[in-house]
């Protein structure tokens, strides 16, 4: 499977004090060409993020051409953490979580466990997920595709550092909307 035409999706920046509900914007690229973008909405530190993310696949239409849903970590709006399997058994599609740097697995469990509603149930997916491994200078989790997939997709989709386009033009995209203006970094 080539893997070259993927949906990349982040969130939008938001106030830490912040509630309710937060944009999610996603990319669609072949290759290194966007053909599209989506939005929608998921609850801060809610549980509404694989429905969410999976209704944008569809209505990208794009789903046909699809190859891959890549994600920047695998929570959005703070803690509505996404249930890759189940994103992937709902869209049929492979997800590939892409970090710069390993998380922190203590310290998200913990805070997980002692300050999220519904905590336990959130850090059980992110287990669910095995080992953080490394990848073409960048880390990833992966449901559906096996480390030389991951690679082979991170080679087709990456031009700029080490983020993939989907992943650093939603970034992009998600911070010129919300403040006004955008610039790279946190990806």
């Amino acid at each position: 499977m080539p893997l070259s035409h993927a949906i990349g999706f982040d969130d939008a920046p938001f106030p830490r004090d912040y509630r309710g509900d937060v944009r999610v914007f996603g990319t669609v690229f072949a290759r290194q060409t966007l053909h599209g973008v989506v939005s929608g909405r998921v609850r801060r530190d809610g549980r509404n993020s694989t429905a969410e993310l999976a209704r944008l696949v569809e209505a990208s239409g794009a789903a046909e051409h699809l190859h891959l849903i890549l994600l920047q970590g695998v929570a959005l709006a703070g803690f509505n953490v996404v249930d890759a399997w189940t994103l992937r058994a709902v869209t049929g599609l492979p997800v590939l979580i892409v970090v710069r740097r390993p998380p922190n697995l203590e310290r998200i469990r913990t805070a997980l466990l002692t300050r999220v509603s519904g905590g336990a149930r959130k850090w059980r997916l992110i287990e669910a997920l095995g080992e953080v491994e490394s990848c073409r200078g960048v880390f990833v989790q992966r449901v559906g595709l096996s480390l030389t997939e991951a690679e082979t997709a991170l080679a087709a989709l990456t031009v700029t550092g080490r983020i993939p386009e989907p992943l650093r033009a939603a970034h992009l995209i998600a911070g010129g909307v919300t403040r006004g203006s955008s610039r790279g970094g946190r990806v």
